[in-house]
């Protein structure tokens, strides 16, 4: 669990959220960085989402997520899988290899596995 993102209004099913942003990088050399922001559009090409400006990179990962992605002419852009309340935090299911690789050994720590929901108070967002 990182810094996390979370809505700053309501959000309804299937609305446009954001894009995950970055430089392009041949899969193969994916494979071999030490990055965690990498999200694979194919076999031969990948987003590395490293760099601060992609603010998607700070969706967490969830087992009951609320946001989906859905990739269009090279693009990945994420959506509302459900209705999202104002103050609640955005979450994407980053998939069963990253899962396998990074979550899997220490733990899975999102809400839905640790039995708690819970949103941040509106006073505690930045502004």
């Amino acid at each position: 669990m990182g810094h996390g993102l979370f809505a700053t209004s309501t959000l309804r099913k299937g609305d446009f959220i954001l894009e995950y942003r970055g430089r392009r990088i041949p899969t193969p050399q994916a494979d071999l960085s030490k990055s965690r922001y990498l999200f694979e559009i194919d076999r031969s090409l990948t987003i590395d989402g490293s760099p601060r400006f992609n603010l998607a990179r700070y969706i967490n990962h969830s087992c009951k997520p609320n946001c989906e992605a859905d990739m269009r002419d090279g693009r990945i852009l994420i959506y509302a899988s459900r209705d999202i309340a104002n103050g609640e935090e955005l979450t994407i299911d980053y998939g069963e290899e990253y899962f396998d690789e990074f979550i899997k050994p220490v733990g899975c720590k999102c809400a839905h596995c640790h039995g708690r929901f819970e949103w941040p108070s509106l006073a505690r967002l930045p502004r």
